[in-house]
């Protein structure tokens, strides 16, 4: 696929906003998977092509997080494998089903966030002096994060919703270590992904490549700004993006 210079750049551009509000909420494919639709990819060529910025921004956002030491890995194996396995099972689906069957689950999650957040902030946004839960401890978290792995492997757009809702309202992590624990669930479940859709030969690179290149810039300057951001900013900026994320649900 022949990619001109401007939409080249704008790939770039869109990459690099995505890659900030991925790394501090969720909702960046929206920008992302719609533009490389107007570049004339079919969608599912569209949704498989951008787990490359994807995957590279959570590269990025991860060595961001683990070099400012608040990546927690107390219980990253036990939080990983249920992400994993819903994360394979959802991309054999997405070879083969429309992704609209499961926007219901996605608007539905994001909507309670949202409502949530405005009524009763920290059910979903813990303090950081909050201790976390284990996942043993925690059965509720093994479907939060077999749904939400399984939806990454899907369709991508808004998993981070899904995500922080198991990761900081079941498990109470703060919202700066849940979105670090995003991401690594995010690059586990984005590289299976990309292993199937390769299979499947979806993937167009040059186009897959250039997100990726503004991405990784956007998720590291992120990560940045998380550590130093005030953790009321952090919550507002994550129930503006839920609203966002709803908007986008709803009329895709």
């Amino acid at each position: 696929m022949d990619v001109s210079i401007e939409f080249g750049a704008l790939l770039i551009v869109l990459g690099f906003v995505a890659g900030i509000i991925n790394t501090l909420a969720g909702g960046g494919s929206n920008l992302t998977i719609p533009a490389l639709i107007v570049l004339g990819m079919p969608a599912e060529v569209a949704n498989a092509t951008n787990r490359v910025g994807v995957l590279m921004q959570s590269v990025s956002g991860v060595a961001g997080f683990r070099h400012h030491k608040r990546l927690e890995n107390t219980d990253l194996v036990a939080i990983l494998i249920p992400t994993f396995i819903g994360g394979a099972a959802g991309a054999v689906a997405a070879a083969w089903l429309p992704s609209s069957i499961i926007k219901p689950l996605l608007l539905g999650t994001m909507l309670l966030m949202a409502f949530v957040m405005l009524i009763k902030p920290s059910l979903v946004s813990p303090d950081a002096d909050e201790p976390f839960r284990l996942v043993k401890d925690t059965p509720s978290s093994l479907i939060g994060l077999l749904i939400a792995g399984f939806y990454g492997g899907f369709v991508q757009a808004g998993v981070g919703f899904v995500l922080l809702a198991a990761l900081c309202g079941t498990l109470r992590y703060d919202l700066v270590r849940g979105n670090a624990l995003k991401l690594v669930c995010t690059l586990a479940f984005t590289s299976i992904s990309l292993v199937i859709f390769i299979w499947h030969d979806l993937i167009l690179w040059l186009p897959g490549l250039l997100l990726a290149i503004g991405s990784m810039v956007g998720a590291w300057l992120a990560v940045k700004f998380a550590i130093k951001a005030n953790p009321n900013t952090l919550k507002w900026f994550l129930f503006l993006m839920t609203l966002v994320g709803c908007v986008f649900a709803y009329t895709s």
